[in-house]
């Protein structure tokens, strides 16, 4: 590992993975605001399968000494969700979702971070940071196109937790403060990449559910 702070090295070592997480048709077509709110919905489905399972694993790891830092309940993502579904679905909303072959490989994954907490952290930092920050973007670009305002629609990209800027600048520190040497920190790094390619393939999988429907 280089003298750098871990927090630097992990972003630079997966900067062009963020990149391409960001790249996809569904992404465009969203933000483009040619998708019906039902079809917003369907990200919306997979995100909540998604954090589920993400906070599932850290509920575990609440007592580990790696993970705990990271295990913020406060943060959870589960009643957001709930509340942008029943805004788009309603009541029945459950009955109107299902897990996509890409999103129950990535839930697979992440419950088995239940048993490593470095893992566990690859994936958090992955989810949660890139929530915090293109994120807010795309939650700015929905409420225009939707008309969505916090209570449900966009709620998954609110956190009640003061200034965002400040939470990440902790955030990274606590990420440099981890108790691990060199070799978890690239294993690390290896399941970071990782977890930005099976969230990518998230995303490729809606749109290509979009490219079918178009095409029908």
């Amino acid at each position: 590992m280089t003298d750098s702070p871990f927090s630097e090295t992990l972003r630079n070592a997966t900067w062009g993975d963020h990149s391409e997480a960001e790249a996809g048709i569904y992404l465009k077509e969203l933000m483009a605001g040619r998708l019906s709110p039902e079809v917003y919905g369907e990200m919306i489905a997979q995100h909540y399968f998604a954090y589920v399972a993400l906070d599932g694993a850290g509920r575990a790891l609440a007592d580990d000494p790696v993970a705990a830092p990271f295990v913020l309940p406060e943060i959870f993502r589960e009643e957001a969700l709930v509340r942008d579904l029943t805004t788009v679905y309603g009541p029945s909303w459950r009955d109107r979702i299902t897990p996509s072959k890409s999103t129950l490989t990535l839930v697979a994954r992440l419950n088995q971070m239940a048993d490593w907490p470095g893992g566990y952290v690859a994936h958090h930092y992955t989810r949660y940071l890139g929530d915090m920050s293109g994120g807010q973007f795309i939650r700015m670009e929905l409420q225009k196109i939707y008309g969505y305002q916090r209570g449900g629609g966009v709620d998954f990209y609110y956190f009640d937790i003061g200034s965002l800027p400040r939470f990440k600048q902790e955030y990274r520190g606590k990420l440099d403060a981890m108790p691990i040497g060199d070799d978890e920190k690239q294993r690390i790094i290896r399941e970071t990449r990782l977890a930005y390619q099976l969230n990518t393939e998230v995303l490729t999988d809606l749109g290509r559910a979009l490219r079918t429907e178009t095409a029908a």
